[in-house]
């Protein structure tokens, strides 16, 4: 379509074929700069509202205008609540002193540490801190004996709860967690031993004790897999991952009593097919991602969240459907304030669809309405929609779906920050450690255990040879 001459048409007749050629040319030159310029202009407003950007990467916000001078003095104000830190039980407490004042402070008169004189309970004060850290060395010395009858020389053998190895469970439990869940790299976790605990400690030593905690680990993570096709809802994302430099995708999966972590050489669905099986009865929570279309669209849900950033990006973005967005996304914030009353509420479940089916109405007319929008940026997106329209209302109907996947998306936070540290693996091994140690962990957090404590038992049955203690019941619930 040839642009609409700027000149009026007597004087447009009058110019030449060439100069009538240029300026069309040059029309054409100006609207593709121009939009050239409008989407870097969103480039680089591109911020974790609009974008899928994480908040670190926001600008920072300019300080606020400080207020005016009020008179006051600074500080807690005269009748202001005080927010002490609050006093353990006495179950908590490992020792009592008890102090007695030594004179009366109005006379002076001495006073002994009598009980009788107790005039009301004592004010409590209590101090916290960390006795001396200093591993403990037990020497094992195996006797060798010369039998008195026949002269043969025997060497005693360590008992069963001995480790092998020259580290014991505990301390290969803290190393992997060090590791594990607080992402330090081998040399860190060698200087914390050292520095904290008296534990010289190579970076060899520290990867073979991580590889001896994943490898402790292999049932507890089987477990934890093989309960994910039973679960009833289900949230999923997936993220980038590097392994020996190449391109890997660590995939996490979110249950309610268990979650798993599993990194593939693919981001297509025969990953997620096979964390939950071909015959997934439960709803799955997910972002548009096309390796989830496998699934019934009956059995999504659509996140939320990632919609609203959408919507906005097309707001941002200032063009033709600026305000169509504008509107979607006032109404989709009806839609969230309606699910925050209803969502712990059975009973105001029939009240929450009643309230949301003239909002799903209005959305579909603004779809619809986007499909023949002059922006660039909407058609597609509605259309989209569109298509997979009953995903987007999954919460509506099925008591316990969220409309974020926000579960997941926070669950893979930790491996993000991990992949930033330590850029990938370098080995199947690895990404092993990686699984298993971010599977365990964020399991232990939803069940509320202690992760060290969990994986020190686990890995006391391992150097025994003894089963080891799983995260779930023996039957999938």
């Amino acid at each position: 379509m040839e642009p609409t001459p700027a000149l009026p048409p007597t004087l447009w007749d009058t110019l030449h074929p060439a100069a009538q050629a240029l300026i069309v040319a040059l029309q054409g030159q100006v609207a593709a700069l121009h939009a050239r310029v409008q989407e870097l202009e969103a480039r680089l407003a591109q911020n974790s509202q609009n974008s899928s950007r994480p908040p670190s990467s926001d600008l920072p916000k300019p300080p606020r205008r400080p207020p005016g001078p009020t008179g006051r003095r600074p500080g807690g104000q005269p009748g202001h609540p005080a927010h002490q830190r609050t006093l353990l039980p006495a179950s908590r407490v490992d020792a009592v002193v008890a102090h007695w004042p030594s004179q009366c402070t109005h006379c002076q008169m001495p006073l002994p540490a009598d009980p009788a004189l107790v005039a009301a309970d004592p004010v409590r004060h209590q101090v916290t801190e960390v006795p001396p850290l200093r591993a403990t060395v037990t020497e094992h010395r195996l006797q060798r004996v010369r039998c008195p009858r026949c002269g043969h020389g025997t060497r005693a053998a360590l008992p069963p709860d001995v480790p092998a190895g020259a580290f014991g469970p505990r301390l290969t439990a803290t190393v992997a967690v060090l590791s594990g869940r607080y992402r330090l790299s081998r040399r860190e976790v060698a200087a914390v031993c050292a520095d904290l605990l008296g534990v010289e400690l190579a970076a060899g030593s520290v990867d073979a004790l991580c590889q001896q905690a994943a490898a402790a680990l292999l049932e507890p993570m089987a477990q934890l897999e093989a309960a994910l096709p039973h679960a009833a809802r289900v949230h999923a994302d997936e993220t980038g991952w590097r392994q020996a430099g190449k391109g890997r995708w660590l995939w996490a999966v979110v249950a309610p009593a268990c979650t798993v972590f599993r990194i593939a050489p693919s981001r297509g669905s025969a990953v997620i097919k096979a964390l939950l099986g071909e015959t997934f009865a439960g709803w799955l929570t997910t972002d548009r991602w096309s390796a989830y279309s496998w699934l019934a669209l009956l059995q999504r849900q659509l996140c939320w969240a990632h919609l609203r950033r959408d919507f906005q990006a097309v707001a941002d973005w200032n063009g033709p459907g600026r305000a169509l967005a504008e509107q979607a996304l006032a109404i989709m914030k009806q839609v969230f304030t309606l699910w925050r009353q209803a969502r712990d509420r059975l009973d105001l479940r029939d009240w929450f669809c009643e309230q949301v089916a003239p909002l799903q109405a209005e959305i579909r007319t603004l779809l619809e309405a986007g499909l023949l929008g002059r922006d660039p940026k909407l058609p597609s997106l509605c259309a989209q929609l569109l298509k997979l329209w009953p995903a987007l209302w999954t919460f509506v109907t099925v008591p316990g779906v969220e409309p974020t996947n926000n579960r997941a998306e926070q669950a893979i936070r930790p491996a993000v920050l991990w992949r930033k540290g330590s850029f990938g693996t370098q080995s199947d091994d690895g990404n092993h450690f990686v699984e298993r140690l971010l599977s365990v962990a964020a399991t232990c957090k939803q069940q509320g255990r202690a992760l060290l404590d969990y994986l020190t038992a686990v890995c006391t049955a391992a150097q025994q040879g003894q089963p080891v203690p799983l995260l779930l019941p023996t039957s999938p619930a």
